[in-house]
């Protein structure tokens, strides 16, 4: 798996390490270009950065999780990072929340900005339902990847009560962007101290805005989370 990488302190891991999952037909280059790692370095945040590459076929097929797994996270816990975040825009979101599913307890969190979180049959079903809280599948198949995303969002809002360190949850979009509606129905089951909305489409300048808030909110100075 393509992947670059960004120390906060060249020659030295920091605790914590935030792997960037890019949406399609973008790469990891673009998270440079589009400022995303002169946010954390401005900041002098103690953050290690992973930009990796999602490819559509891996996506599709799955095997991006067992590269994620393979390449990505296990090299970090054996290098001892303490916290490991997955940050993903659009699809790259709907990965990580794949990912979490699939590996649990491996992550301290989840930055979803603007997720993908499934097609309108996938989400008319839900809402049909009374939304997320209401909903009740029936068996879900490993390969149906978009209800599986739901079921796990569901079930980790209700786990996350009671457990002594559940992986964060923060969602992230603009009041404009063409997943709304999903975005919407997603953000009944979180705090709303980790859901971040502002105005704006499914966009780099919306995106960079809502990584800058995050940075200062869970990392800044005066975070309390």
């Amino acid at each position: 798996m393509r992947h670059l990488i960004d120390l906060a302190k060249p020659g030295q891991y920091a605790d914590t390490l935030v792997i960037l999952l890019p949406g399609a037909y973008q790469q990891p280059e673009d998270f440079i270009k589009e400022g995303f790692v002169q946010a954390v370095r401005q900041r002098q945040l103690g953050i290690d950065l992973i930009m990796a590459e999602l490819s559509f076929s891996h996506i599709a097929d799955q095997s991006a999780l067992s590269e994620i797994y393979s390449y990505l996270i296990q090299p970090a816990i054996a290098a001892g990072y303490q916290n490991i975040w997955l940050a993903g825009i659009s699809v790259g979101g709907y990965v990580a929340i794949a990912y979490a599913g699939r590996y649990p307890r491996q992550l301290a969190g989840l930055l979803l900005l603007a997720p993908y979180l499934g097609n309108r049959m996938t989400t008319g079903e839900i809402a049909v339902a009374g939304g997320i809280q209401a909903w009740t599948p029936d068996a879900i198949s490993d390969e149906d990847i978009e209800r599986l995303n739901w079921h796990w969002l569901k079930t980790h809002a209700i786990a996350a009560e009671t457990e002594l360190r559940p992986i964060e949850v923060h969602l992230s979009y603009g009041e404009d962007d063409r997943f709304t509606e999903s975005h919407l129905m997603m953000a009944q089951i979180l705090p709303a101290t980790r859901v971040d909305k502002i105005p704006g489409d499914h966009v780099w300048p919306v995106w960079r805005q809502l990584w800058h808030n995050f940075l200062d909110k869970r990392f800044g100075k005066n975070s309390h989370d």
